[in-house]
């Protein structure tokens, strides 16, 4: 079925400015895999117009780089996967299907997805991804089977907004990496802990907006025209009406295999023996114990006990593995680009750039632009702060500026460009059936209409 897109002739500016959005990333937004190789070829050109390395210098940048990220990957791919499986255990999805069955118009569902998605990435970025991607799901579901037109790529753009927030919060890349003791920007900044990163007054007030303007952003792009529907594709369809996973007992009269595949006590026993060293880890290192492997292991022995055996958890682990296909593939592609930027030194020239042009008034703005436009060709928080940090911080420390705002705008400007590119949104394309192009307009203009929140974090 082909999507058509109807003009919102009743809408206000911000609705008709989505609409316009909406279109563009139809007719000209590629898929996700396309768009990280393009970026490719243009972190290529600017690094060998803007650094002194030639083009076949710039080639062993791009190679250099193309493998560092297989075990960041694997990380990401656990990730989404513990995290998928935890949000459709039995006991969480019933949690998301009782959220789900609350809006009964798309309007009030559009808020819901975005609050939701937004409070959850509070705690977890990765989990927001997922909660957020099969609440969308769930909302569509039942705005179909009500008769309720609705725009299934507002719904998932919503659902992505807490990719942009999570940045000031409990897993912070940045702020998990300048509390860990030793870290390498340490003679810059120093052991900084997550309780004066997280509570740092700007940070506050940024959290505090980000919770509530942006739901309320993505309602107003909401078309207003009462008939207006965009149709689906098979593929988007396939996904919302998709059944819960066929989770089954043990048998009645079970092999000794069937046995142990539905074994309470064998989970539990895994379960308790993980939880047991995450316990210890706690309890001696306290937050510093947050990384990305604690992060994965808590989700992972989590979804375990959850759903209580090993037969069971395996469908919902061999279900989510679909959903990381455009991860595998494509974060290689963006390790390349990450190559070319780090050792042709162009994350050095871009960010030097904004700071020559920085007063002490302007300071702020500016690291914020210059992370925004980094991300576009870093899209990872930890990777960015490994090559962008160290040339933040020294600027900073040239102009008096202050070191934990300075990592905050640079938090910032990461996570709001997000909305911008697909990079992580992968994952949720994967659980709603849609495309890039399907939300990336809606998602762009909340972006454009929450930079206000980060524009005055910077000045005031």
């Amino acid at each position: 079925m082909t999507k058509e897109v109807y003009h919102d002739k009743g809408g206000n500016f911000i609705s008709s400015m989505g609409q316009v959005l909406l279109r563009l990333s139809l007719k000209y937004m590629p898929d996700a895999s396309i768009f990280a190789i393009v970026l490719t070829f243009i972190a290529f050109a600017l690094g060998v117009a803007l650094t002194d390395q030639g083009p076949f210098q710039m080639v062993k940048n791009w190679y250099k780089g193309f493998w560092e990220l297989l075990g960041f990957s694997m990380q990401m791919a656990l990730i989404v996967i513990t995290g998928s499986c935890v949000a459709n255990a039995p006991a969480i999805k019933k949690w998301i299907d009782h959220i789900a069955s609350i809006p009964k118009s798309a309007k009030s569902a559009v808020f819901t997805v975005t609050f939701v998605s937004i409070i959850v990435s509070f705690i977890h970025w990765g989990l927001s991804l997922i909660v957020g991607a099969i609440l969308a799901k769930e909302l569509a579901k039942n705005l179909r089977q009500e008769h309720v037109p609705f725009e299934y790529g507002l719904l998932a753009a919503g659902a992505y907004v807490g990719q942009m927030t999570w940045q000031g919060m409990l897993s912070s890349s940045i702020g998990l990496f300048i509390f860990s003791p030793g870290h390498v920007m340490e003679n810059l900044i120093g052991v900084v802990p997550m309780s004066q990163y997280m509570l740092n007054p700007m940070n506050i007030g940024v959290t505090i907006a980000l919770a509530i303007l942006p739901p309320l952003m993505a309602t107003l792009l909401l078309p207003k025209s009462p008939d207006l529907y965009q149709p689906l594709d098979e593929e988007a369809i396939a996904a919302i009406e998709k059944e819960s996973l066929n989770l089954k007992g043990r048998p009645e009269h079970p092999t000794v295999g069937e046995f142990l595949n539905y074994s309470p006590v064998l989970a539990w026993a895994l379960g308790i023996l993980g939880f047991t060293y995450i316990g210890h880890a706690f309890y001696t290192k306290g937050l510093n114990a947050l990384d990305f492997n604690m992060l994965n292991a808590v989700f992972l022995f989590g979804g375990i006990l959850l759903y209580g055996n090993i037969a069971n958890y395996m469908v919902a682990f061999k279900d989510a593995v679909s959903g990381t296909a455009g991860i595998i593939f494509q974060f290689p592609l963006y390790a390349g680009i990450m190559g070319i930027v780090k050792y042709s030194g162009l994350v050095a020239v871009l960010a030097n750039g904004m700071a020559a042009v920085s007063t002490e008034t302007t300071f702020y703005f500016w690291t914020f632009i210059s992370a925004s436009i980094v991300n576009m060709f870093v899209p990872s928080g930890g990777g960015q702060w490994v090559v962008q940090g160290p040339v933040a911080l020294e600027s900073a420390k040239l102009i008096g500026a202050d070191p934990i705002k300075t990592a905050l705008m640079v938090g910032y400007g990461n996570t709001w460009t997000n909305m911008a590119q697909p990079f992580w949104a992968i994952a949720l394309l994967g659980i709603t059936g849609l495309k890039a192009k399907d939300i990336m307009g809606y998602s762009i203009g909340i972006m454009i209409l929450s930079g206000i929140i980060f524009v005055a974090a910077a000045f005031l």
